[in-house]
């Protein structure tokens, strides 16, 4: 699982924080510790049905700065997303395709003025790619079922992965815990059973 990358305001671009937290020396970053929120919970990716949208169906179903960040890897400007730092249980689906994302429960304030978590709730869904703009080398993630840019993932988050996946809030949509089975997500009520259950 992994935290989220940080994107730079003024050049769009990710770049390392010095307030995200650092990953302890006796913990080496692997594939392997991509791990993900469902696997242990035996949660299924569920057929939801999605059709990839044209471009015209995407601008008239996002907003501007959704369809900039989603579609170009455009970045919403720090401290700006209203969730940012919320704490409020619930899960992040892709703003395009509602496949879950990422979930509270791995969610952590990195300082950043980004949704920050160290881990996804189904890794087969998050995409990784090297990105090598702005004279850099970075991993961006995007989701698999919409192909959305979503952000980036870097090595300077908590434990258990040491990850720290930065997103753009442009890219998701909230699901309060609450409205989870409401809303055709109620599997993922095991994630938060689990957590209250230790």
């Amino acid at each position: 699982m992994g935290l989220l990358a940080v994107i730079s305001v003024s050049t769009g671009s990710c770049r390392d924080e010095k307030k995200a937290a650092k990953p302890s020396k006796d913990q080496p970053q692997t594939q392997n510790q991509r791990m993900d929120s469902a696997t242990a919970l035996n949660i299924k990716q569920k057929d939801r049905g999605y059709k990839p949208l044209s471009d015209k169906e995407l601008k008239e179903k996002l907003t501007p700065l959704q369809y900039d960040v989603t579609q170009r890897e455009g970045t919403e400007r720090a401290g700006t997303y209203p969730r940012h730092n919320s704490k409020e249980p619930g899960i992040y689906v892709d703003i395009i395709s509602g496949e879950p994302l990422f979930s509270s429960t791995e969610k952590f304030d990195s300082g950043t003025g980004w949704p920050s978590f160290w881990a996804p709730i189904h890794k087969e869904e998050i995409v990784e790619k090297k990105d090598r703009k702005f004279f850099q080398t970075r991993i961006e993630v995007r989701s698999k079922t919409a192909d959305s840019h979503l952000g980036h993932v870097f090595p300077d988050g908590p434990r258990p992965t040491g990850l720290r996946y930065c997103i753009n809030g442009a890219a998701l949509r909230f699901v309060p815990k609450a409205d989870l089975k409401k809303e055709g997500y109620g599997d993922y009520l095991k994630l938060f059973e689990a957590k209250d259950a230790k």
